[in-house]
């Protein structure tokens, strides 16, 4: 079959050069080599140069001498695009440099430290993580010297005096609010992966950075490819002055797309001339992403893909029967197994590989799976080097929580060569995989998509299993953006010629689909820049309130909301246009037919207001019926996983959250129910005898219970609790004058009725459609000043900002806008100012109120985790929290929390999210000397799922808050705080910290 490869080991077809039917991203060939052999953001090396490109490197070096000299040091020439970046730093503009991933921006940013240093000015090199920001370093020391290179991250301070320092950009951040020493003689500031701006968590600390560093620094910007540089440079003219755009979209080492279909592979594109006008940049705009893959996929592949499918349809139950008889007989669809991939790509020489997976237990089962069918990638002298790696990285981990991290499992995956990469992973665990696979010793990655998140870990091939991810509230399709990034890690520059990325067929994928995703070009910057509370009282001091908001105007984010009002006047226009064919629709002599369709649509919410009523009454019956069960009660969970007789062993009741009673099922599944397990009130059918000290963690412990459990005499308890309830909406009179109203209206008789009210409907529609976009246009013109000033209302009627009493009175007939008061920051407010976190202004009504005083180590752990804390999904109910001292603490941090979201909501300002208790049991327990295996078996208790990664993620952020409460707060709480420090850097949390 043309354009199909025969089976995934074709080691000739996959291994070789550009073919018919592949789909490079550049038309450019591979560069020849690398400055760094296994990979990363390198430039092209050793490339030949003809005589002319010779006599224009020579004129180049007498009009940029010092390009000339870092050339030199190099010993590499510079692409293009890295010539003309650094040609205009050199000639003393700031520069943005948009370039796919691998293709060397970061040389544009060393030859900013080259030119700090030969000026003898400073220069700082920002990045957006810890782990880039310690692998800078290393790169920097190492070219430099230590001497001449720092390191200033939230772990680490080394040398923060030096001339060129390496910092998170948090740091640079609150640098220039404190007004530091260290900002004088500062020449050059390297934002690597500015596109961070648009990380709704932390996008903001950019835009503060480059709105205030002095007009002096020059600003070098490094970026992934975007489609809006353009946009985002104008800004940049804006505020920082003269900015050369330099893009690039060649990638280094050309990419090529396939698909698995069952055994077989396929190129992914043809080559239709459409193919290649999509990878210069150049698809029609309008189109969705099947119209644009349509263009450019390989119809031989579409053609397999429905023969498969139908294939598949018919399997089993033929054409007769019906449909559901033959789903009855027809096959599960079964993906290809794991081992079996790896070893076609090892067999056609396509080793390393990252398979991105989209799950943490997916990716430890992916390496479970290979170890067991036998699957082994290293020979006897890779296993010994990747042994003394592992004792190198791992050795200060202690003893006892080896086996509870899964040390010697993770230890022998690695020994073969395979691995898993995710954030449920200790960082030891995870530094130890990158570096065994940077120097080929692991051949195999499974890998969650927080691998795609600047490491430096690329590969010759990279596999994505699915399509679909879960963001954290639910299942989405990966986007465009994210598709390019996963698989530009496919092709390690100065080693292959050519990367390849596959994605693995799944029924019901479309390859036209993903032809369009693959192809897209369109990945725009967004600002997630907003007014913190803790941001408004550093510009209110350091710029006073007026100025403020003109700094808060000028950002990225009021820049483009300006920008998104002309689009919107044409949307509203639009909206009121329809509005007018509808109104000519619905029109009627007889009546009214607007106001009749309002009624129904009164009807319709009142109905669905009364059936949420209905809804929260019932689950507060659950939830009344739980609390009244006790250990020894039989109870039926009615439906989902756990359906049938259970016993309760501990009912779970706490006086902060829902119960969730601890229960043993009939098929020995020991595990906490919650209400939404409950949908009507539950009541207990029986009894049986529980055993003192019963341990559910047993299984024959379980066994025997069980056993119990199904002898228990039950009495049917089928239909016991159905009581006839009338419906709520039967008995409402303001649902009965509404249908009375409605069936009363002249519209209601007339023939044409539904006709007329489906105009009316779309009338309506069509009319709000209107409103809300002209209320859309009024909010964003000038937005961030406006929610600048709401942030400041709050703070100045909680006491965080006052008027200045030197300020001179507004005299009789003068209009007092034109007076307006400046306000000062008070001492409240001051420490607010030095509160970094998401729930800064609840930290500092907690310090204020002393909701912390006369706690211990471990009960302030526990209370100040619920604010930095965040579960990974929602769970039901709330979890467990230590009792006594804590729990009355949280509860009076949830009261502070009420009473600042009704200051929040009197001045129109987003109220934060609520307290997280899903840790409180963890740190609690951590602080107070617990192992890690108690700790992790007591979270679970407690409700909340912890990997030792997730431990140490989540610790970490625990300690970051605590170290600021120790240089913010007062008297013994300060103290406790510090105490507090040392008992949660310990163990695997130092080894992570680095201390």
């Amino acid at each position: 079959m043309p354009g199909a490869l025969p089976v995934l080991g074709a080691g000739k077809e996959w291994g070789g050069g550009p073919r018919a039917g592949a789909f490079p991203l550049s038309p450019t060939p591979a560069p020849t080599g690398s400055a760094e052999p296994n990979g990363g953001d390198a430039p092209n090396v050793g490339a030949m140069s003809s005589p002319a490109e010779r006599y224009a490197a020579a004129r180049r070096r007498g009009a940029h001498p010092a390009l000339a000299d870092f050339t030199a040091e190099l010993g590499f020439s510079l692409d293009p695009f890295q010539v003309q970046a650094c040609e205009a730093l050199d000639e003393g503009s700031g520069v943005l440099v948009c370039a796919p991933t691998g293709a060397g921006k970061t040389v544009v940013g060393e030859f900013a430290v080259h030119k700090a240093l030969t000026e003898g000015r400073k220069a700082f090199y920002t990045t957006p993580i810890k782990a880039l920001s310690n692998q800078k370093y290393n790169d920097l020391a190492e070219r430099y010297g230590e001497g001449k290179v720092g390191l200033l991250t939230g772990d680490n301070a080394i040398n923060g005096d030096a001339p060129v320092v390496v910092m998170t950009t948090e740091v640079l951040r609150n640098m220039l609010y404190a007004e530091s020493p260290a900002i004088d003689g500062l020449g050059y500031v390297v934002m690597d992966e500015v596109h961070y701006l648009a990380d709704r968590f932390r996008g903001a600390v950019w835009e503060e950075v480059i709105i205030h560093l002095p007009q002096s620094v020059t600003l070098v910007s490094l970026s992934a490819t975007v489609s809006n540089a353009e946009e985002f440079a104008d800004w940049l003219v804006t505020v920082r002055g003269h900015t050369e755009v330099v893009v690039s979209e060649v990638r280094p080492i050309p990419l090529w797309q396939h698909m698995l279909v069952g055994n077989r592979v396929f190129d992914l594109f043809s080559l239709r001339p459409a193919a290649h006008a999509a990878e210069q940049g150049d698809d029609p705009r309008g189109q969705s992403t099947r119209e644009r893959g349509a263009s450019v996929v390989d119809p031989e592949l579409v053609r397999y893909v429905r023969e498969h499918e139908r294939r598949m349809d018919t399997w089993g139950g033929g054409n007769g029967g019906s449909r559901r008889e033959r789903d009855w007989h027809k096959p599960r669809y079964r993906p290809p197994a794991r081992p079996d991939v790896i070893e076609r790509l090892d067999r056609s020489g396509l080793l390393p590989a990252i398979t991105f997976v989209f799950s943490r237990n997916g990716c430890d089962a992916a390496v479970d799976q290979c170890l067991r069918a036998g699957l082994r990638l290293t020979d006897e002298h890779e296993r010994s080097e990747i042994a003394a790696i592992v004792d190198e990285r791992t050795g200060s981990l202690p003893e006892e929580d080896l086996h509870v991290l899964g040390f010697w499992e993770w230890r022998e995956g690695l020994l073969a060569g395979l691995a898993a990469h995710h954030a449920g992973l200790v960082p030891a665990f995870k530094e130890t995989v990158e570096e065994c696979f940077v120097r080929g010793l692991v051949k195999a990655v499974f890998a969650t998509e927080t691998l795609a998140l600047g490491i430096n870990m690329p590969a010759r091939t990279v596999v994505l299993e699915r399509l679909v991810k879960w963001n954290g509230e639910a299942h989405v399709d990966v986007s465009p953006g994210e598709y390019t990034q996963l698989t530009g890690r496919a092709g390690r520059r100065g080693i292959d010629v050519e990367g390849h990325a596959v994605v693995v067929w799944a029924p019901g994928m479309d390859p036209s689909v993903v032809a369009g995703l693959a192809s897209t070009r369109t990945y725009p910057l967004k600002s997630s820049f907003r007014p913190s509370y803790n941001m408004a009282v550093n510009l209110v001091s350091s710029f006073g309130r007026a100025n403020a908001r003109e700094l808060l105007a000028s950002s990225f984010a009021q820049f483009q909301a300006d920008r998104s009002v002309v689009g919107l006047a044409r949307a509203a226009a639009r909206h009121e246009r329809d509005a007018e064919r509808w109104a000519a629709e619905m029109h009627s002599e007889s009546g009214d037919v607007a106001g009749y369709a309002r009624l129904r649509q009164d009807i319709a919410e009142r109905e669905k207001e009364l059936s949420r009523d209905s809804a929260a009454k019932r689950r507060i019956e659950a939830s009344d019926a739980l609390a009244a069960l006790r250990p020894g009660d039989v109870i039926r969970v009615p439906s989902g996983r756990r359906q049938g007789l259970a016993v309760v062993l501990d009912p779970g009741v706490t006086d902060l959250t829902e119960p969730r009673p601890l229960v043993l099922t009939e098929d020995k599944w020991a595990g906490r129910l919650g209400t939404v397990d409950f949908p009507t009130p539950v009541t207990a059918l029986a009894r049986v005898r529980v055993p003192r000290n019963f341990n559910h963690r047993s299984p024959h412990a379980r066994r025997d219970l069980a056993a119990t459990l199904r002898n228990a005499r039950v009495e049917n308890d089928l239909g016991a609790r159905r009581v006839r309830q009338r419906s709520a909406a039967a008995d409402d009179p303001v649902l009965h004058d509404l249908r009375r109203a409605l069936r009363a209206h002249p519209v209601h008789a007339l023939p044409d009725r539904e006709e007329r009210v489906r105009a009316a409907e779309r009338w309506l529609r069509a009319t709000r459609e209107a409103e809300a976009t002209h209320r859309r246009m009024a909010e964003r013109t000038g937005s961030l000043t406006r929610q600048f000033d709401r942030t400041c209302d709050v703070l100045e009627e909680l006491g965080y900002l006052v008027p200045d009493p030197a300020a001179p009175p507004v005299t009789a007939g003068e209009d007092p806008v034109d007076h307006e008061v400046a306000p000062v920051v008070t001492d409240d407010g001051r420490r607010l100012a030095r509160i970094w976190s998401e729930a800064d202004l609840l930290v500092a009504e907690c310090l204020r109120s002393g909701v912390w005083r006369g706690l211990t180590p471990a009960e302030l752990a526990a209370a100040v985790s619920t604010l930095v804390f965040e579960a990974r999904r929602e769970m039901p109910g709330q979890p467990a929290v230590p009792a006594g001292k804590v729990a009355a603490a949280i509860a009076e941090m949830r009261r502070i929390r009420a009473r600042l979201q009704d200051v929040e909501l009197d001045h129109g300002v987003p109220a934060g999210r609520d307290l997280d208790l899903g840790f409180a049991w963890a740190a609690y327990r951590w602080a107070d000397g617990q192992s890690l295996d108690r700790v992790l078996a007591g979270a679970e208790q407690a409700g909340t799922e912890l990997s030792g990664g997730d431990f140490v993620r989540w610790a970490r952020q625990l300690l970051d808050l605590l170290d600021q409460l120790a240089k913010v707060a007062d008297g013994q709480l300060a103290t406790t705080a510090r105490a507090t420090v040392d008992r949660v850097r310990r163990g695997v949390v130092a080894v992570a910290v680095g201390g």
